[in-house]
């Protein structure tokens, strides 16, 4: 990006109290006259990051990982499998349009549009952990200027915002709080279509701590989403946006997978009847499966239980009844070798998929991680298959032995249980697979395998909420 672009409206360098028409806001900020720093480049903040520079020309990415911040300044994209980012990092940094760095204060100094997106995780004691956030709103605060604009994309609790972010802005930079811009503005994004997401996948969220905040985060969002921005009435519903979209699918997963649990008692597939029940317009219930894993739904639930005095019967029951599928899953498999007349510890078992979500080289919460673990406590032999994962390292810890896709014909195995179905799993030679003395025992927890090979198979199958599929 040329300096003559950058300068093309030097009179407007920044979006908050400023007395201009919009569109000449809107033409100063795409133009490159007003710097974005986005800090945090990881999974969805680098996606973030090319998009604002692609549409700005002008963006400084900070992230506190040296590795990162190279891979950056070299054009390269440390995130995988996502269709178009690479190149889009690439032809960003090439034209100067974005750049990096390890101090988010650098960042600070230089932006005048502040867009934090960084990790909110939990702690053991599942309490919502903010430090990261503190730390980057420090550095930003040090460097915060009158009219700048902070927009935090980050997971919170809802009030963090106003009552943690902003006064922690004025105590940082000595700038009262009419003077700056602070909005919160949820990231709405999922791995493997991040640019399709953020360009305009579903409406973006905005709210600020005042009318004139919101006003400027939505000139910002209006610039890269296509399908538009709603304005909320202040920071905290926004919050409460992004929380309860997780909340939702928590619970909702929860019904579906206490359902499931009844499917041998009814006697009937109890993914058929919520399949029909959901032809009706007001059911929405979603798939079973061997539990909820990921950094979102498992954890934003806690943003909601832990902080307020109020309390929320439901959502922890919720999370108890996920948190609980791993061990059904156990259950079922032991129930198969029982009824074989053979012991738990006495078998090798092969897990495939470990990550929580098929196409996503994430293992966080995954329910594999409880799945092994428990088996390898029962005294099991555990082996583990994963085309998208690298490293394996959390998993041996919990006594897993890695393999590899074209091993699993070379090891006999007692049992099978499909955890994340990859598509790679689609060109498994069942016919190939069998148990060193008895019928193999398959378990499908995501209804995910294709029933008319395996029935030509001599295989002992059970899906999780269906019941037996293949028990000649």
């Amino acid at each position: 990006m040329t300096e003559q672009r950058r300068q093309s409206d030097h009179n407007i360098d920044s979006l908050y109290g400023v007395e201009k028409p919009s569109n000449r806001q809107r033409d100063a900020f795409l133009s490159g006259s007003i710097p974005v720093g986005v800090y945090g480049l990881g999974k969805m903040g680098l996606p973030l990051a090319a998009v604002f520079a692609e549409t700005t020309g002008n963006v400084i990415g900070a992230d506190i990982d040296p590795a990162v911040v190279e891979a950056v300044t070299d054009g390269d994209c440390h995130v995988k499998r996502e269709p178009g980012l690479p190149s889009l990092v690439a032809e960003t940094v090439a034209e100067g349009a974005f750049t990096a760095t390890t101090s988010p204060l650098d960042a600070a100094k230089r932006a005048s549009v502040h867009v934090v997106i960084v990790p909110t995780p939990i702690t053991e004691d599942n309490e919502p952990d903010l430090s990261i956030l503190d730390a980057v709103v420090e550095e930003i605060g040090t460097g915060l200027e009158r009219g700048d604009l902070v927009l935090i994309e980050c997971t919170v609790p809802p009030r963090t915002t106003a009552d943690r972010v902003l006064p922690a802005l004025e105590g940082t930079s000595g700038i009262s709080r009419d003077e700056f811009g602070l909005a919160f503005c949820p990231e709405r994004t999922s791995s493997g279509r991040a640019l399709e997401d953020i360009r305009g996948s579903y409406p973006k969220i905005v709210g600020g701590v005042d009318e004139e905040s919101t006003r400027a985060a939505n000139l910002v969002y209006e610039t890269i989403n296509d399908d538009g921005v709603i304005q909320v009435t202040d920071a905290t519903t926004a919050e409460a946006v992004k929380v309860f979209e997780g909340l939702y699918r928590d619970v909702n997963i929860a019904l579906a997978n206490e359902l499931a649990t009844f499917t041998d008692e009814f006697g009937i597939d109890v993914r058929e009847a919520i399949d029909v029940a959901n032809t009706q317009p007001y059911c929405d219930i979603h798939d079973p499966g061997p539990g909820v894993g990921g950094h979102c739904i498992p954890f934003y639930p806690y943003f909601v239980i832990d902080p307020f005095e109020t309390d929320a019967p439901l959502l922890r029951t919720a999370r108890a009844v996920n948190d609980s599928m791993p061990s059904y899953t156990v259950d079922k498999l032991r129930e198969e070798f029982d009824a074989e007349r053979t012991e738990l510890a006495d078998t090798s078992i092969l897990l495939l998929g470990l990550t929580y979500r098929p196409g996503v080289e994430e293992i966080r919460a995954s329910p594999s991680l409880s799945i092994a673990k428990e088996l390898s406590a029962a005294g099991a032999d555990v082996y583990g298959v994963d085309p998208v994962l690298e490293s394996f390292e959390e998993f041996e810890e919990r006594g897993l032995t890695s393999l590899s896709l074209d091993d699993i014909y070379d090891l006999p195995v007692d049992s099978v249980v499909l955890v994340t179905p990859h598509e790679e799993f689609e060109l498994i030679r069942w016919d190939k697979l069998d148990r060193t003395d008895g019928r193999l025992i398959v378990i499908d927890s995501r209804d995910a395998l294709d029933q008319k090979v395996l029935s030509q198979t001599s295989h002992r199958v059970y899906t999780l909420g269906t019941g037996f599929t293949n028990d000649v």
